[in-house]
């Protein structure tokens, strides 16, 4: 499959430390380097979100995630592999390397395998996990087109166009070690 040159050219936005927004499965999501902490402080700026409520990592597959969580069993493996892709956030234990920007005041980081197939050929393009929150500033309801993102956050660096997969809800967010459901 040809990448698109419109998420090359969201890639080089990321690459560059840059805070974009890309349809997902429900709405809109507001992403960048997870690795990058100034991306990821502007990124909060933006939104308008405190640090510590932490945010979503994205990935086309599990072994993107890999760098940000600790080894999980083959009961939590089997669990996460029976929702992926698909719009399931787990919340499993984070690696202490991570950046505590991305997690807040948990002890657990939300992690998603996309079924949003240019989001995760935005992932698989960038060789890398995403930062993914929905594209709205804190009590304002999700972008769910370009227009309403570029209305709501005109900082954003790059608004790759496409299309949200339909789900009238976000995404469920579950804990990995005792299955409650968060949202």
């Amino acid at each position: 499959m040809a990448t698109n040159w419109r998420i090359r050219q969201a890639v080089s936005v990321l690459n560059k430390g840059g805070v974009i927004a890309y349809p997902t499965e429900a709405v809109y999501g507001l992403g960048c380097d997870p690795w990058n902490e100034d991306a990821i402080m502007r990124l909060l700026t933006i939104k308008q979100r405190p640090w510590h409520k932490g945010l979503i990592i994205i990935a086309a597959d599990f072994n993107q995630l890999q760098p940000f969580i600790k080894p999980v069993s083959p009961a939590v493996l089997s669990q996460l592999e029976s929702s992926w892709p698909g719009p399931t956030t787990w919340l499993l234990p984070v690696r202490s390397d991570v950046p505590d920007v991305l997690y807040g005041e948990h002890d657990t980081i939300a992690v998603r395998v996309t079924a949003h197939k240019q989001t995760a050929e935005l992932c698989r393009t960038a060789d890398s996990a995403l930062v993914s929150t929905s594209a709205n500033i804190m009590g304002m309801r999700p972008a769910q087109t370009i227009h309403q993102v570029r209305w709501q956050m005109p900082d954003v660096d790059y608004v790759l166009p496409g299309q949200c997969s339909g789900s009238a809800n976000p995404t469920e967010i579950r804990n990995a070690q005792t299955g409650e459901k968060i949202r």
